[in-house]
């Protein structure tokens, strides 16, 4: 159970005490699924989280604090390393205080509302009051905004198992809801666009929502995606590549890189006649490493993604 903020006010800044509960470890424990000892030493040893401290010295984590917990697990879950997540989650923080629309609260506010009604109407397997919201929020925002800030954050907390009880289930209602919208708008977005890009998934470890996704955001009015179906043979893409012609091959991953994926991409990138690209978490993590070699980065950031890839076409961005 929660322990009020009472005990652990005399410890923290009075502009720092949220009006909130706190939650002693073996709590956080129990909602994330995280040992005591993992959650001690992810503080000691590598300062990812700083819990408040009781007049005894006991540790109350707030709502805040378990959230960073699940979202150190799922870059550790995605095959980064624990020592340079801190890393990571310093770059995001950063890039979330840069002015952009999350900036402005009411507009978080917002989104946190819808997450709100669609965890209602997922809870309830409502179709229909499902399909209401999925109109409603793709008319009040940007498509970026509709995946980036609503949509696909609720899909992962439901895949990141952050409910107690039916959270399978309700995500893979969720999952089979939006793959099949996805799909009809990438099928009334394909026109008479000039340039076709092929975008399909790096390894193993990508959900087809995902790609659908990176599809819809990285196509318009002059440039179509085409989607490989999960599975497709690293080794085959060459063979794919040249009797499709594209524009350029995207490579999609959320996943944390291998240390010899750059390797591979540049093999892959010497037997094509069209740039290799890569989108996803992969790209900002694989950055570095690709610095000096003929493979570009999309990075993850549906904001930038588009313009990005137009001006790779378009010869004005170099790897």
């Amino acid at each position: 159970m929660p322990v009020t903020t009472e005990l652990a006010r005399a410890h923290q800044p009075a502009s720092a005490v949220a009006q909130e509960d706190l939650f002693p470890i073996r709590e956080v424990s129990r909602r994330t699924g995280i040992n005591p000892v993992t959650l001690r030493a992810w503080e000691r040893r590598y300062g990812l989280i700083q819990p408040t401290r009781t007049e005894s010295g006991h540790r109350l984590y707030s709502t805040a604090d378990v959230e960073t917990v699940r979202e150190i697990l799922s870059w550790i879950e995605r095959g980064v390393a624990v020592s340079k997540v801190g890393k990571i989650l310093a770059k995001t923080q950063a890039a979330q205080s840069l002015p952009s629309v999350l900036a402005d609260t009411s507009l978080a506010g917002e989104y946190k509302q819808w997450c709100s009604q669609l965890k209602v109407a997922v809870s309830a397997f409502d179709e229909a009051q499902l399909e209401r919201l999925y109109g409603q929020i793709f008319s009040s925002y940007a498509l970026p905004v509709v995946f980036q800030d609503i949509l696909m954050p609720f899909w992962k907390q439901l895949l990141q198992h952050q409910e107690p009880f039916g959270h399978t289930s309700e995500w893979l209602f969720l999952d089979g809801f939006l793959r099949s919208r996805m799909t009809q708008r990438l099928l009334l977005q394909r026109g008479s666009q000039t340039r076709r890009v092929l975008l399909t998934a790096l390894g193993e470890h990508c959900h087809e929502l995902e790609l659908l996704v990176a599809a819809l955001i990285l196509g318009n009015d002059e440039i179509g995606v085409s989607v490989l179906g999960l599975g497709v043979p690293f080794d085959e893409l060459t063979l794919v590549c040249e009797k499709i012609q594209p524009a350029a091959l995207v490579l999609f991953s959320s996943r944390a890189p291998t240390t010899e994926l750059p390797r591979r991409l540049v093999r892959l990138a010497m037997t094509l006649n069209c740039p290799v690209l890569l989108a996803g978490d992969t790209a900002e993590l694989a950055q570095e490493s690709l610095q000096a070699l003929a493979v570009g980065c999309l990075g993850n950031d549906g904001r930038l993604m588009p313009q990005r890839l137009r001006q790779f076409l378009g010869g004005k961005l170099d790897t």
